[in-house]
């Protein structure tokens, strides 16, 4: 018979499907998290929407809980009492070490709101406060009572899973995915409006869809047109280190004569994970056919061995076997530096589409996720179009 001290310890292990909670500049951030595994291999899994993100390594001893998710350059760590766990989640950014108070509790199922729900889904368009910048996106929502997900679609990327409720007209929406952690709040208006408040900071007006010409809500702007080069008819060319420090250069052999995709992206940019598992799945369809996809890496510290290190923890989790380079950090005007053939660039991740003489023939700035399947699709179709066109073309 086991001692009971040991049955104890194992008992407390957290294990099956949490509610945890970032706090953000004093906005509680919601989310779930999932753990499964023992002592020595516990691991845990940041839920966006129904997607796991699994943790890289982990562990469980004396009630202290650690754990690390390489490719995000961040860690968790927290203590358990009482079937309650706190603590605190790290990572590093642009802006040096962040750290924000976490708390978690086994799940719960939620509760019936105090009023009844008002009808929040289906497609809306949002605009921001002007006077902090005004900027277009498209919003979709969908509804189970009052459980409302969904995501909202900016030119650079979707914002992933957006899960919460709404009570009446009153809504709170949260979403955190290991880098990006978002509190969206607002109310439904008498005159079916949305009105409320982004990240504690930034004013929102959406209306649905086919109301928002009517009330003066532009379209957002055009992927395909935020990115441009200057000279669409010369090559584009590129020469920078792959992650041991070899040189690679767009004149190497292994590129000669083939269509192209070159993405600028960061392995700390959310939409440039999902753009990964898209494109390994292309690079593995069409490569026999002539095709290649380069991803040039922009870090931010400028330690190459960190940010090489970075790089390599990207293409680990998600099973890269396409080049990917270090081109430089996300310094502003860095990428126009390393790439002086863009004529300007707004976000990452950026695509370029080169046809076999590398000339570009298309570029999209940012990447629609799972998170919003139904442009996800579309884009995919037209990407998955596109190559499949400049491959077979001479």
């Amino acid at each position: 018979m086991l001692p009971l001290t040991f049955l104890l310890a194992f008992a407390a292990i957290p294990a099956g499907l949490w509610d945890a909670t970032l706090t953000v500049d004093g906005r509680p951030v919601a989310f779930r998290i999932e753990f499964k595994g023992g002592t020595n291999d516990l691991k845990a899994a940041i839920l966006d929407g129904d997607r796991p993100i699994w943790s890289t390594s982990g562990s469980f001893a004396n009630n202290a809980l650690s754990l690390r998710w390489d490719y995000f350059d961040s860690t968790l760590t927290a203590s358990l009492q009482d079937n309650r766990l706190t603590g605190a989640y790290s990572r590093r950014t642009r802006a040096g070490l962040i750290t924000r108070p976490f708390t978690a509790s086994p799940f719960q199922a939620p509760k019936a709101p105090a009023e009844d729900p008002k009808d929040v889904s289906g497609v809306w368009r949002f605009q921001t406060d002007a006077a902090k910048g005004a900027r277009v996106m498209d919003g979709r929502f969908r509804q189970s009572g009052s459980q409302v997900t969904g995501t909202i679609q900016r030119v650079d990327g979707d914002f992933g899973t957006l899960t919460g409720s709404i009570n009446g007209s009153r809504f709170v929406l949260t979403h955190f995915d290991g880098i990006r952690a978002t509190y969206l709040e607002g109310v439904l208006t008498s005159e079916g409006t949305l009105k409320g408040r982004l990240d504690g900071s930034t004013n929102f007006t959406a209306a649905r869809f086919n109301e928002a010409a009517r009330l003066g809500i532009p379209d957002p702007p055009d992927p395909a047109r935020y990115v441009a080069v200057k000279n669409p008819t010369a090559p584009l060319t590129f020469r920078f280190q792959d992650l041991d420090g070899n040189w690679v250069s767009s004149d190497d052999t292994r590129f000669r004569g083939k269509a192209m995709i070159v993405t600028i992206m960061g392995s700390w940019c959310p939409n440039c994970h999902d753009e990964a598992d898209f494109l390994q799945r292309l690079y593995k369809q069409y490569q026999p056919q002539g095709f290649e996809v380069v991803a040039l890496g922009f870090e931010y510290t400028g330690e190459v061995d960190r940010d090489r290190g970075q790089l390599r923890a990207f293409t680990r989790r998600h099973g890269l076997t396409y080049t990917t380079l270090l081109a430089g950090t996300t310094e502003d005007g860095e990428v126009l530096k390393k790439l002086p053939q863009l004529a300007n660039f707004a976000g990452y991740p950026a695509t370029l589409y080169l046809d076999r003489a590398h000339r570009v023939r298309s570029v999209h700035a940012g990447f629609a996720g799972p998170a919003n399947p139904e442009e996800h699709q579309r884009l995919t179709a037209e990407i998955q179009s596109l190559v499949k066109t400049l491959i077979v073309e001479n």
